[in-house]
């Protein structure tokens, strides 16, 4: 294999994966997902990072940025759309530090899990189902 012509993953080829990821979820989790925007950045900018109580950027793979569906009213006024943001960097070391899972199960395991933060579920609940740690 020539590796001088090989470069990392891009914000693009996140992207890609995070569509491809959407593209398959099943209903009613598709449903859901299509209130959602998905942005990929590099990393959590300093306020995300701020607002969680994080030092380091590589800690943070994915945030889900709005109202969970179980909170929101009909009487709440527009504002921004909720998003679900995954940081390129975060993902590729843990992509790199883990060597033992392709790069779109882990894209797609952020972001079904931001997902699941849309549905109103907390991380304690998301653990419940999801043991992908183990």
């Amino acid at each position: 294999m020539i590796w001088n012509a090989r470069c990392a993953p891009s914000l693009e080829d996140i992207e890609a994966l995070a569509d491809a990821a959407l593209a398959d979820l099943p209903e009613p989790f598709a449903s859901a997902a299509r209130g959602v925007a998905v942005q990929v950045a590099d990393m959590a900018d300093e306020a995300m990072m701020d607002a969680l109580d994080i030092d380091d950027p590589l800690e943070l793979t994915g945030l889900y940025e709005g109202i969970p569906l179980t909170e929101k009213s009909g009487f709440d006024s527009p504002g921004q759309p909720d998003i679900i943001w995954l940081f390129r960097a975060a993902i590729l070391d843990e992509w790199c530090a883990r060597g033992d899972v392709a790069l779109d199960a882990l894209v797609t395991h952020v972001l079904v899990h931001e997902l699941a933060h849309h549905l109103g579920w907390s991380d304690a609940d998301i653990a419940a189902i999801d043991r992908w740690w183990e």
